[in-house]
């Protein structure tokens, strides 16, 4: 019983280290907050109030596009009621039978309030009017109107530019919860696995990575947030790929890479947070967007390898089959960068990472079926 305990507060205390020390995560936000900025620097976010609206909350623009119109409704009332009084038009004024109005129906300052948001909506039900008798009246009627179109059409584009932000289309943009490390090719590689759920492309698309790690210079000044570039390809290259189907990326660990010195038992104690990245272009919408995501030590498996996924269908089509996108079986590989490119032969079964819970691992006793196609 308490051991069961004691395993459970340290899962969570992991993850809780991981959550906080992971700069971008598993969805691609970030996880970085800005203090000390100075109070005149707030005026900026002001000025540039478009990309404010755009990027605030849902409930803010909501309570923002009723507020708005609420309160212009509120302020034209208010002026609606002050030209009635002037002209002798509310009831406690005891206008005379032959008086004429500025507008039909408003005799008091709900009534007021009421012809202000029929005016703006462009609702009339008919029972208040404008009449041509006051000059004011005309010139303000004709004011709300104009203001009342701005602020409708302001609005309505905030939403439809925060309904067709480009972040919306990366929610589609699926990457592998894991990455593996194994040979391919005669070359020792970090691999991922990235899928396009939707079937319409991602036109120039372009993979790249950076590594995160905090490092000590020989001046002694340590940098928190070392950024080393990672390049990632796939079989077809690396700049523009035809990403209509998941695709496996490739980085080569050879002298050149900062996971050269990384070994199978020394993998999970390094501090560092893989950082990958796809920009692309939207087809449909020709919106650009980028899709991130990181991996840290606990989320690399040394000696596997990704099943494949493509096949043809008995009607000859090529089917994507997403129940294997995750899943991965065991394979030879040595025990460090450098056992592979010197020791030839020397091997080692990996089984470490076996117990993330979105990760999947299965065993096949026949290699060659499970590469199959």
């Amino acid at each position: 019983m308490c051991g069961s305990i004691g395993t459970r507060i340290r899962k969570y205390l992991d993850k809780r280290r991981n959550h906080r020390t992971r700069l971008v995560t598993k969805d691609g936000r970030c996880n970085i907050e800005y203090g000390n900025i100075k109070y005149s620097k707030h005026f900026a976010f002001l000025a540039d109030f478009w990309t404010t609206l755009v990027e605030a909350r849902w409930r803010f623009v909501f309570f923002n596009f009723t507020a708005t119109h609420t309160l212009t409704w509120f302020i034209f009332g208010l002026l609606w009621y002050w030209i009635v009084r002037n002209n002798g038009d509310l009831t406690w004024q005891n206008p005379s039978p032959d008086h004429t109005p500025c507008v039909w129906g408003v005799a008091g300052l709900t009534t007021a309030y009421l012809y202000s948001l029929e005016t703006q909506t462009t609702i009339g039900y008919g029972v208040r009017a404008l009449t041509p008798h006051c000059p004011g009246a005309v010139a303000l009627v004709t004011i709300q109107a104009v203001l009342g179109a701005i602020i409708n059409c302001f609005m309505c584009g905030v939403i439809m530019a925060k309904i067709s932000l480009p972040k919306k289309r990366a929610k589609t943009i699926s990457f592998s919860p894991m990455a593996v490390i194994s040979p391919r090719n005669d070359y020792l590689c970090l691999s991922i696995r990235v899928a396009n759920l939707r079937k319409s492309l991602m036109i120039g698309s372009q993979i790249y990575g950076k590594l995160l790690r905090t490092t000590t210079t020989q001046d002694g000044e340590t940098i928190i947030m070392d950024q080393v570039n990672i390049d990632f390809t796939v079989d077809a290259g690396k700049d523009n790929l035809f990403f209509i189907c998941p695709l496996t990326l490739h980085h080569i660990i050879d002298k050149s890479s900062p996971f050269f010195e990384v070994a199978v038992d020394t993998l999970h104690n390094q501090d560092f947070e893989l950082v990958v990245f796809l920009d692309g272009t939207a087809e449909s919408t020709s919106a650009s967007c980028q899709v991130r995501t990181s991996y840290i030590p606990r989320e690399i498996m040394w000696g596997y390898s990704f099943l494949p996924i493509i096949s043809r269908s008995r009607d000859d089509k090529y089917r994507v089959d997403f129940s294997n996108f995750s899943k991965v079986v065991p394979v030879a590989t040595a025990h460090c960068a450098y056992c592979f490119h010197n020791i030839k032969g020397h091997h080692h079964h990996s089984r470490e990472g076996q117990d993330n819970p979105g990760f999947e691992v299965i065993e096949i006793t026949d290699s060659q079926d499970a590469t199959k196609m």
